[in-house]
């Protein structure tokens, strides 16, 4: 009878550890640039990982101590928690579905990006006109351009450098447009400034860059897009082993409400 307790008071003892780095993780997450500016996507990581610390404490001690009221919340609340997860889980998979808007850039490592190769919900959150102007106003302000001119001193550097996609749409004019290389922010005279929109956009002010351009949404949107499917396998493994707990607690739910009976019908309670 004590078997499912002491497996359930186990595995929410890992889950309990092992819910530290998934808090970590969340933090480290929420601290880069494309997820700091978009508060929706900045913290249910993190959220969901202090949920999973306190869930698996209940479950912990209600079943180490073998207590049929806690492992009642406990399973009620672990099962809140598993729902929240597949709700991440599923809005994460539809916005990443997609393979993304990337395109190469001759004679360059990195690659620039597109709008339309990115899931509608997505584009509408991020890129609309009430939530665009306060996501470019964090960007202005971020560190993501200019530690591009402390890291690249000439052009050759900056062309075989792997910049990240918000890098990418952000920091720099698109390459149709033609501009001069200068330094990684600064760009000058065009000879296509109409074969992109963009190149209109662009301006070596440095609280301006490409800000306003359509390539540089598609970099933030494409940021977001690599780091959420690294994040889809670690939801998936966390679905399924909260799932299993699950049901090994269920078990050690029903042992202790038998154990409880027991002990009561033996002194004559019941």
């Amino acid at each position: 009878m004590a078997v499912s307790n002491s497996i359930t008071a186990i595995l929410n003892f890992i889950i309990f550890l092992s819910s530290i780095p998934v808090i970590a993780a969340g933090i480290w997450l929420a601290s880069k640039p494309d997820n700091e500016c978009i508060q929706l996507l900045r913290w249910p990581v993190v959220v969901l990982g202090g949920l999973l610390l306190l869930v698996s404490l209940v479950g912990f001690i209600g079943a180490y101590c073998n207590r049929p009221g806690l492992l009642a919340v406990y399973l009620f609340f672990m099962a809140v928690l598993i729902i929240l997860l597949l709700i991440v889980l599923i809005i994460a998979f539809t916005a990443t579905r997609h393979d993304g808007g990337s395109h190469p850039v001759v004679g360059t490592r990195f690659q620039e990006y597109r709008l339309d190769g990115y899931s509608s919900w997505l584009r509408r959150h991020v890129t609309s006109s009430g939530s665009w102007p306060s996501v470019r106003t964090c960007l202005a302000v971020s560190d993501v351009c200019r530690q591009l001119n402390r890291k690249f001193s000439s052009a050759e550097q900056f062309f075989a450098a792997d910049i990240s996609p918000l890098q990418s749409g952000c920091c720099k004019p698109p390459a149709a447009c033609g501009n001069k290389y200068e330094n990684p922010t600064t760009w000058a005279n065009p000879e296509n400034p109409t074969a992109d929109p963009d190149c209109l956009l662009w301006s070596n002010e440095r609280t301006r860059l490409c800000y306003d351009c359509d390539s540089c949404k598609a970099g933030l949107l494409e940021n977001l897009r690599q780091e959420w499917r690294k994040a889809n396998a670690v939801l998936v493994a966390a679905v399924v082993v909260l799932v299993f707990v699950y049901l090994v607690a269920c078990a050690a739910y029903k042992n202790a409400q038998i154990q409880n009976i027991s002990v009561r019908y033996k002194h004559g309670w019941i």
